[in-house]
């Protein structure tokens, strides 16, 4: 028999390889879950920086109360912080705002977040979320693939690569940003890692035109646009029959997407078919970039079967200058969650639709800075998310941190057990959603991870 090398060994096997191939790329259509699924989607409203738990969701009457007051030796012993030169002598830093019980829960929430506070019936707070590093790019990668590791894949690459999609003509999964810069970390955040590249999420610009070279040139008509697409179509095609890469299907794929949302995002992006009451519920403004308007084209999204919407608000990062920081940011992005609660509430979208808010790590007790500047380090011992919809078990706060708010004292969450429990609301068992990768299988969730039962409705 004569030696078969490689390359001969793919142009002979071609079509049973691409077959593989194209059989790995089931992102265009609907896949089994592991057992009956609450979620269908989700919304995840990333806040970049590092929200301060402790002005916002996680009250502490006894931190106010000892203000200014030294923090015992004891209770910082041993802790990481980003920036330790600049915590000699650290002092304690009790919460400028106030904090008040709205709804029948009774919840706890910040007089800064007052639109939140009238929709915490309708959501879970976790005050007791645990992670692992206390610099800002690592826990970002983190909070989105269960590593520190840029490489692996993203929670949204993880969920369509498990259920598929249900949009016809948009990506299944989309990241948006606003705020004054971009997010760290870009595709490590809501990429497919070694998934294939089916899974990633496809990002939107923050402005007018979120999306690249979605009008065709001057003179290049849809039809003309349509043989260009067919005639690379059929090249690739043959480049996968002779070498089996699944990334050639990729790229198949991506043409053919390309195409239909050149068909159906001028109208998904065109935000003046809104109602007059919706956009003042969002406080959005057509053709503006803003947090707003990214929240109301998640539901807009998400409503034509887009499976995971990411939505990155940067600049809470407060070293010092919390009180001045807080006051700008919060008002961005209070009403427009709160309203994304409403609107989906109303349109029957929250019964299957998760929205989770909150940052890469929570921020200390004590300050930097002196009284004028005052701010406060990175936290990696306790943090606080809300979620509602999908499943979630809304009017309840779960875990709880010591009065000072160092670390939790009841139902601590690690970021791995906060994974699991979306992918169950999902209906994706955590332990057997994998991928087989350089002779090992992977999962969000590694070796760790357990459902947080109290979170499940």
């Amino acid at each position: 028999m004569p030696h078969l090398n490689r390359r001969h060994f793919f142009q002979t096997c071609g079509a049973g390889l691409a077959h593989i191939a194209l059989s790995s790329l089931e992102a265009a259509g609907t896949k089994s879950s592991h057992f009956p699924a609450k979620a269908k989607s989700i919304i995840y409203l990333f806040m970049e920086g590092g929200p301060s738990q402790l002005d916002l969701l996680d009250y502490k009457p006894k931190l106010k109360q000892l203000d200014a007051q030294n923090v015992p030796a004891s209770l910082i012993e041993g802790k990481r912080f980003a920036f330790m030169e600049r915590m000699t002598a650290p002092k304690l830093y009790g919460s400028r705002a106030e904090f008040r019980q709205d709804g029948q829960s009774g919840q706890w929430v910040s007089s800064r977040l007052p639109e939140i506070g009238k929709v915490s019936d309708k959501i879970a707070i976790v005050n007791s979320i645990v992670t692992t590093n206390v610099n800002h790019s690592p826990a970002m990668v983190m909070m989105h693939t269960g590593s520190m590791v840029p490489g692996r894949p993203s929670l949204g690459s993880w969920i369509v690569y498990g259920l598929g999609s249900e949009a016809k003509d948009l990506p299944a999964f989309v990241a948006m940003t606003s705020g004054p810069r971009g997010p760290r970390n870009g595709t490590d955040i809501w990429g497919s890692g070694f998934l294939p590249t089916a899974y990633q999420g496809v990002p939107f610009l923050n402005g007018p035109e979120p999306i690249f070279n979605l009008r065709n040139p001057p003179g290049v008509s849809t039809a003309r646009q349509a043989r260009a697409i067919e005639a690379i179509r059929d090249l690739n095609q043959k480049r996968l029959d002779m070498m089996g890469d699944n990334e050639i299907a990729t790229r198949i794929a991506s043409y053919e997407m390309a195409f239909q949302m050149q068909a159906s995002c001028p109208e998904l992006m065109d935000l003046s078919n809104e109602s007059k009451s919706t956009l003042e519920m969002y406080g959005a403004t057509p053709g503006k970039a803003s947090f707003a308007n990214n929240c109301l084209l998640a539901r807009r999204l998400v409503e034509r079967g887009v499976r995971c919407v990411q939505i990155y608000h940067t600049d809470w990062d407060h070293h010092n200058g919390i009180e001045k920081g807080l006051d700008k940011i919060c008002p961005e992005v209070d009403r427009p969650s709160a309203a994304l609660i409403r609107d989906l509430e109303q349109r029957g979208l929250l019964e299957n639709t998760i929205v989770l808010w909150g940052g890469e790590f929570g921020r200390t007790p004590m300050r930097e800075g002196g009284e004028g500047a005052a701010g406060r380090n990175h936290q990696v011992d306790a943090m606080s998310v809300w979620l509602a919809g999908g499943g979630i078990k809304a009017g309840q706060t779960v875990g709880k941190t010591d009065e000072l708010g160092f670390k939790p004292v009841e139902d601590p969450v690690h970021v791995h057990d906060l994974h699991a429990t979306l992918l169950h609301l999902f209906g994706l068992d955590h332990k057997q959603l994998t991928y087989r990768f350089q002779g090992r299988d992977f999962r969000l969730t590694d070796v760790h991870g357990n459902v947080v039962k109290k979170l499940l409705a």
